[in-house]
């Protein structure tokens, strides 16, 4: 990663047919990945095929199985001197970001919804969805 690059977090849309979509979601099952990390990473192979000696910013998870965590401590400890409380709110902060991310992409696919009734998060049910029924 480039000294000084911007490692917050930002929302990519994109739209593919279902079959792929499915293709992708099994895919990252097997590898044990959120489907927003498994795309991150086959973007980011990807781009690299197309120009090898172009240097990208690495991906916080760009190793199935890997420890991000201890990626990001590395990262953040090769810069500077941190204390524990510093450590814990930096790698907080993208665990927020990584949070708000899922929670729109959940929200934006139908599988979850916010119920006011319920104080939280749900699960979309298929049958309530089916019968228009919302809950609240």
């Amino acid at each position: 990663m480039k000294p000084g690059a911007d490692t917050s977090r930002k929302s990519v849309k994109t739209y593919v047919p279902a079959y792929q979509k499915d293709e992708w979601q099994a895919h990252a099952k097997e590898l044990e990945m959120s489907q927003s990390e498994f795309v991150r990473t086959m973007v980011q192979a990807g781009r690299k095929g197309f120009d090898p000696d172009r240097e990208e910013p690495d991906s916080p998870d760009a190793t199935p199985g890997g420890n991000a965590l201890e990626t990001r401590v590395l990262e953040l400890l090769s810069d500077d001197t941190y204390s524990w409380d510093e450590l814990l709110d930096a790698v907080s902060d993208d665990i927020e970001s990584r949070l708000d991310e899922t929670l729109e992409e959940l929200q934006a696919t139908d599988r979850i919804r916010y119920s006011g009734r319920h104080g939280g998060y749900v699960v979309v049910d298929d049958a309530e969805t089916a019968s228009g029924d919302d809950g609240d």
